[in-house]
């Protein structure tokens, strides 16, 4: 069966800093793996990216500098929620790190799907979840 959606998957997600050293660094710890990429150096970054999860989904940071100009400051828009094991244990992790909770862990509907977010220190809402069906199409 061919696949006619025409979003055929999520490429690249970015989050925006003002000091993209600065978060590539915390996400670095956050995340324990390195930015693959970064342009124009990793001395004075403008974009920073990393490579994470099951399908290797590529997370971007920009310098603020580059936002679309219609952008407003502060958080909001969508949010893209990562599937995560454990919603509670990541949020606990995320806090530690200086995460500030955005929307709490919410129960949604009876099926197992659980959601909860955080703004990172940059500004920039991180979405988590546990989603039963992420797990039955991404089995180890």
């Amino acid at each position: 069966m061919q696949n006619q959606h025409f979003l055929r998957g999520m490429a690249t997600v970015n989050f925006w800093a003002d000091d993209v050293a600065a978060a590539r660094d915390w996400y670095a710890k956050l995340l324990g793996v390195e930015a693959y990429f970064q342009m124009p150096n990793a001395e004075h970054p403008a974009y920073v990216e990393f490579r994470l999860g099951d399908d290797e989904d590529e997370f971007g940071i920009i310098n603020r500098a580059y936002a679309p100009k219609a952008m407003q400051p502060g958080p909001g828009g969508a949010i893209l929620l990562w599937h995560v094991d454990d919603v509670e244990a990541t949020l606990e992790k995320l806090q530690a790190a200086g995460a500030q909770i955005y929307d709490p862990i919410t129960k949604r509907g009876e099926s197992g799907f659980v959601t909860a977010s955080v703004i990172d220190p940059f500004g920039n809402v991180l979405g988590i979840m546990y989603n039963p069906h992420y797990v039955q199409g991404h089995s180890v």
